[in-house]
């Protein structure tokens, strides 16, 4: 059984369109496991993380993070996924159990259980404030909607390509997706080529199915362009969360909201909600931490403390 996800990059020998292809089928298998999501639910997380995999493998520094966040009217709720810039993903959904009856297609009916909304790209670049890219769901099955966020808030010309299959038992045995993307300068003789051959891959899931690997799929897209593979590494499942990060998270909480977890003598359990692990902290750890980190501050220099205030706020909203 296949353990680890990979992605593949190539480019055009003039630089003018590259291709990002993801195998996300041990990726998307992880995601059941933590949240036994229903078989609707399976494609839309797995499609959504396969979507994030692709795009934040294109962030620059290895701090760089990038969050998509599908808000939808469905029964599905939102759905949310961060990736780094190796392309390692986690996600989860508010109604991971929800199911549907198939489409007028006879498909997994993830269009209805996303629902209409908004799609939220969150590009966290080391800088002050993130960059925040908000573009419509145009049929809520994120493929199409992924191609409608790059061409209305980054401005390139875009295919998305997303796939999932899941057997009778709620097992994803095949998931992946690419992105086509036009770069500046690109050479337009060659966008009817290139939509007869992205026309041609159909279903990108059942090519993995099928057994294609990503260069068969690759090839099959640049098919009559001259191309060149530029790179191709693994990813996965990956939750970075630790138990100190969250002990820094509810010390930073404010004073009433302290008091109230301390007077109640009870112990306080959090639990991630990406990777489903549980930390569990007892009063008396959480006083000490409390005033270890009160002393900490009137010993630092004004200015100094800002940085780590900011990361507990980040970990409180994760």
């Amino acid at each position: 059984m296949q353990t680890t996800s990979v992605i593949k990059r190539a480019i055009s020998s003039d630089g003018g369109v590259r291709v990002l292809f993801c195998d996300s089928t041990a990726i998307v298998r992880r995601a059941s496991e933590i949240h036994h999501p229903s078989k609707t639910m399976t494609a839309v997380l797995g499609r959504a993380l396969t979507a994030t995999a692709l795009m934040s493998c294109l962030l620059k520094d290895k701090d760089n993070t990038l969050t998509l966040e599908i808000r939808g009217n469905g029964p599905a709720g939102s759905v949310v996924c961060v990736g780094d810039y190796k392309g390692n993903v986690r996600g989860c959904a508010d109604n991971p159990e929800v199911e549907l009856p198939p489409n007028a297609a006879g498909k997994l009916n993830v269009g209805g259980a996303v629902g209409r909304g908004s799609l939220y790209v969150i590009k966290d670049l080391g800088m002050n404030e993130p960059y925040v890219g908000v573009s419509p769901l145009v049929s809520g099955e994120i493929a199409e909607d992924i191609t409608e966020y790059f061409a209305s808030s980054e401005q390139t010309p875009t295919v998305c390509a997303l796939g999932v299959r899941v057997d009778t038992d709620r097992v994803c045995f095949a998931a992946g997706g690419f992105l086509v993307q036009l770069m500046p300068g690109y050479d337009e003789g060659v966008i009817e080529k290139l939509e007869d051959n992205v026309a041609s891959v159909g279903s990108v899931s059942k090519r993995i199915a099928d057994g294609e690997d990503g260069d068969a799929v690759i090839a099959r897209i640049f098919d009559g362009i001259e191309y060149e593979m530029f790179d191709e590494f693994d990813i996965e499942y990956l939750c970075p969360c630790d138990r100190d990060r969250y002990l820094r998270a509810l010390v930073s909480l404010n004073e009433a909201d302290m008091n109230e977890l301390l007077e109640a003598g009870e112990d306080v359990e959090t639990k991630c909600r990406f990777c489903g692990k549980t930390y569990t902290f007892g009063t008396d750890e959480l006083r000490k931490a409390r005033e270890a980190a009160k002393k900490a501050k009137t010993e630092t220099p004004d200015g100094e403390g800002d940085e780590e205030a900011s990361e507990n706020r980040d970990e409180k909203e994760e």
